[in-house]
């Protein structure tokens, strides 16, 4: 019995349907869509290693085989590519003060923190398998789960000023680009606004002289990634460790809002019976790349953006984009050309793209309706995004807590405890839920 079966023809998509998980079109029609995942993916996906210091070949080959381990782990039904994730920015760079990691020492403590990370979220996957994601609900409700995300985002903020001020016309022409093409297109060139404007900083900087690749010629086409191993025996990595764990709300967050996305978009609501997998499925694909080099993964939502372009979900062709990610990683040469992107490039991408990282998080409370009149939805978000901002931390000994741990447990501690006292004095300062709509959602009552 086949895989997958034949939609329709195999070749088009009536209106009004879409080509089911289960099913494929024609394997060149697979194949094409396939690619246009790979494209769609490579833009975030190289950027987290340029920026964090990793090999970028090495992240590829762990995206691949990620993406291929997701498929069987939700036994084929959920389509998804698991690209780098960019909530691991923050802690990872915070190994070398915000800026690139730049011995393999650095990258082999952080790997453990990527590690414990997956070990974490897929352990809570198989606790939703089981129970359900009520609990999360209630741990992080949106003005709490909003703040964490957020201010994951905004802690980088400085390690972007850093790479934008040494290259400013540069920095400056690339922002500009991201943001044109993100509102000059509609569709799938839209939502690779952020790919794009590194292509456009990478012309300009190699038409100004910008860019270096001596040695490229010693460089095979052809070779293994580079792997380094997760410092588990390194007394010092383990400390490390708290400062990574917030990821994972991070990940949850968006493991959640993908499965809903897929059923929401498919119109089957069974989807969602395998958000418990896809937790489990991102853990396990994080474990392992954060075990042998390779950055932390999620599930993406560029892909998103592609299938509801085409309105294909077909798993075969992210069978397709993990493959060819997987043969991509082969390639020296092809790491070596990411590595010559200059600070500038990154410094105006990752404006932007920080940035985006805390609009996510505002996202949320602007779709549970957060009713910001209530003092414990004020100071939950406040107290923790300025401790994110400013990058506070605490320490005992050789014991350290970054802003984001801080922020999070400000936030959780805010926001839990806040309400227990304000119900029991009955003031009215706690969450009262969401406010009500007023009027046609969109606009003000006709």
């Amino acid at each position: 019995m086949p895989l997958w079966k034949i939609h329709g023809d195999g070749r088009t998509v009536e209106p009004g349907a879409v080509v089911r998980p289960e099913e494929r079109l024609s394997w060149p029609a697979t194949i094409a869509i396939g690619a246009q995942h790979v494209v769609a993916m490579f833009g975030a996906t190289f950027l987290v290693p340029i920026i964090t210091g990793f090999p970028v070949t090495t992240t590829l080959l762990f995206s691949g085989v990620g993406t291929l381990l997701f498929l069987l782990l939700t036994r084929n039904r959920l389509p998804s590519y698991l690209g780098s994730s960019f909530a691991f920015l923050a802690p990872i760079t915070a190994l070398n003060g915000g800026n690139t990691l730049e011995t393999p020492e650095q990258i082999t403590q952080a790997l453990v923190g990527v590690a414990a990370v997956g070990v974490l979220l897929a352990a809570i996957g198989f606790l939703v398998q089981a129970v359900g994601t009520g609990w999360i609900d209630r741990l992080m409700p949106p003005v709490a789960a909003g703040s964490i995300v957020a201010l994951i985002g905004f802690n980088l903020a400085p390690a972007a000023w850093n790479n934008f001020k040494l290259q400013p016309e540069l920095a400056t022409v690339t922002l500009i680009a991201v943001i044109l093409f993100s509102v000059l297109f509609r569709g799938f060139l839209g939502r690779i606004s952020i790919f794009l404007g590194v292509i456009v900083g990478y012309i300009v900087a190699a038409l100004t002289g910008q860019l270096a690749f001596d040695g490229i010629e010693d460089v095979a086409w052809i070779g293994l990634p580079q792997f380094h191993l997760a410092a588990v025996t390194d007394p010092a990595a383990w400390k490390l460790v708290p400062m990574f764990l917030p990821v994972v709300l991070v990940l949850i967050a968006e493991n959640v809002g993908h499965v809903r996305g897929v059923a929401t978009m498919t119109n089957d609501p069974a989807i969602n019976k395998s958000t418990g997998r896809a937790l489990v499925a991102d853990g396990v694909a994080t474990t392992i790349a954060g075990a042998f080099g390779g950055s932390g993964t999620t599930t993406y939502g560029e892909n998103i953006g592609v299938m509801a372009a085409t309105r294909v979900y077909s798993t075969a062709a992210y069978w397709v984009a993990g493959i060819v990610a997987i043969l991509l990683a082969f390639s020296p040469k092809v790491g070596f050309v990411f590595n010559t992107i200059p600070a500038g490039v990154l410094g105006g991408v990752t404006t932007a793209l920080y940035g985006l990282i805390g609009v996510i998080g505002i996202k949320i409370w602007v779709d549970n309706r957060v009713d910001f009149s209530r003092p414990v939805n004020q100071y939950t978000v406040a107290v923790s995004f300025v401790i994110a901002i400013a990058g506070f931390a605490m320490g005992w000994g050789d014991f350290q807590l970054g802003a984001i741990v801080v922020g999070t447990v400000a936030a959780l501690l805010i926001y839990h405890l806040g309400n227990a006292i304000a119900r029991w004095r009955k003031t009215g300062a706690d969450d009262g839920g969401p406010i009500p709509a007023v009027g046609p959602l969109g606009g003000d009552p006709a």
